[in-house]
C-alpha cells in the first residue's frame, strides 16, 4: 500500500503536482490544486484541512 503524506497550509511542498484538499473529517474535495516544490502550500478554504498528492509532476532534471 502506498503511503500518502498530507501537506498543511504554510508547509513547504516536497513534490510538485496536483493535490486534492482533504477536510478535517476526511472528506475529499473534487477540486485539484497545483502545488510547486519548495514553495509553501496556500491556505485551505476550511480550517484544519490538508493537501494530499494525487498526481506528481513528471519532468526531467
Amino acid at each position: 500500500m502506498k503511503k500518502t503524506t498530507s501537506i498543511k497550509p504554510g508547509q513547504i511542498v516536497n513534490d510538485s503536482g496536483q493535490y486534492k484538499i482533504v477536510g478535517p473529517r476526511g472528506g475529499v474535495s473534487t477540486t485539484e490544486v497545483t502545488l510547486v516544490e519548495n514553495k509553501p502550500a496556500p491556505p485551505t478554504p476550511k480550517k484544519n484541512s490538508t493537501f494530499v498528492l494525487v498526481d506528481k509532476t513528471k519532468h526531467k532534471h
